[in-house]
Formats: C-alpha cells, sequence, structure tokens
C-alpha cells in the first residue's frame, strides 16, 4: 500500500514539476556501453569525458554525474544532468575479474567495490526523474538482469526509454530487443560512433522530460 502511494506521488511529481532540466539516470547491465554513451553525449555536449571505458567488468563502480547539459535538437533545446550508474548484476563473482589477470587480493576487492556499486545504482531511483536503460544489442535480451531491471522501473512507475546500443556491430540485433520489451520505445544507437543520437534526444524529448 505504501508502495503503490509513493508511486502515484511519484507520477504527480513528474506531472506538476514538468523540469526544464530533466535528471536521467543510465541503468543496464555491465558492459552494455552505459559509460561509453555518457562520455559521447559529455564530449558532444560539454567537451569533457565522464569516466573511464574498459572490457573489464564493472569499470564503472560509483555512480558519475554530469549537469548541466544543453542539447540542441529539432525540437529545441533539451536540458539533462546524466547519472550514469554501475552495472546492474544478479551476482558478482571475484572470480571473473581473475580471468583478466588480477591477484586474488585485487579481484575480491573489485567484487566488492562492484557490490556496493549496484546497491548505490539501485538506491539512486529515488533521485532520478526517468531512466535510460543502454542494453547490447548484439546479446540475448532475455536475461535476468534485463528483466530485472526494466521490471523494477516498471513497479516504481519511473519512465523510461531502452536504448538497443552497439548497432556499429555486424552481430547487433536491435529488433530482438524490440520484440522482447515492446511495451516500451526502443531507440537503436552506437554509442561509440555516435550513430542515431539525434533521434535518440529527441525520444527523450517526447517520452521523458
Amino acid at each position: 500500500m505504501l508502495s503503490a502511494l509513493r508511486n502515484s506521488l511519484r507520477r504527480l511529481m513528474r506531472i506538476f514539476r514538468k523540469k526544464k532540466q530533466i535528471q536521467l539516470g543510465f541503468y543496464g547491465p555491465v558492459n552494455a556501453g552505459k559509460t561509453t554513451l555518457a562520455n559521447r553525449i559529455s564530449l558532444d555536449w560539454l567537451g569533457r569525458e565522464v569516466g573511464t571505458v574498459s572490457e573489464i567488468p564493472h569499470e564503472t563502480r560509483e555512480v558519475q554525474k554530469i549537469e548541466n547539459i544543453v542539447v540542441s535538437t529539432n525540437n529545441g533545446e533539451l536540458r539533462m544532468n546524466i547519472v550514469d550508474m554501475p552495472g546492474i548484476a544478479t551476482q558478482v563473482d571475484f572470480k571473473s575479474f581473475k580471468a583478466f589477470g588480477m591477484s586474488e587480493e585485487e579481484a575480491k576487492a573489485r567484487a566488492r567495490e562492484a557490490t556496493k556499486g549496484v546497491i548505490e545504482a539501485i538506491k539512486w531511483l529515488d533521485n532520478v526523474d526517468a531512466v535510460l536503460v543502454v542494453l547490447d544489442s548484439t546479446k540475448d535480451p532475455y536475461t535476468q538482469v534485463n528483466v530485472t531491471i526494466i521490471g523494477n522501473l516498471e513497479a516504481r512507475g519511473i519512465p523510461m526509454i531502452i536504448v538497443a546500443n552497439k548497432i556499429d556491430l555486424p552481430d547487433a540485433q536491435p529488433s530482438a530487443i524490440s520484440s522482447a520489451f515492446p511495451q516500451h520505445v526502443v531507440v537503436p544507437i552506437s554509442a561509440q560512433t555516435g550513430e542515431n543520437l539525434p533521434a535518440l534526444y529527441e525520444a527523450i524529448q517526447k517520452h521523458l522530460a
């Protein structure tokens, strides 16, 4: 009952706020390209990067916030703060880090930091207006992590757009993501090359801002 009331109040607050500046959280599984997307947007419009990108899982282990981004679109200006979240995982196994040459001590430390980052990202759901769920379009979208993230956002009544990232790769299948989550807006992009980012900005303006 309390949860339903909280969600109703959240929706009412969004209706009355209709902010000129939206606080937008970037959520998704590990290595889906959240930080690459945040870096691309920040570089294009602020001239600086946000964080480090790596093939090692959980490279982003702390929340990173970029404020006062102003994007010019065909429909005017889009003003937003971006909150780049650590990758969400249902479990963090230190052994996965050892495969990248880390010692057992380093791997365990990374796993502790990664677990803390996941918890922090979930807490931040109370502080965002809307979410981009960034998924890797070269991978099967039907995963426990993806369903958990999207289901949690739906339960909380948080508006979202699903970003089908990495369409620059030959094995990308953004249509598989659209089929998996037909109830949501899905925008295919390449955070690496910037392909289709204008369409993403316009979708944010239309559905989230």
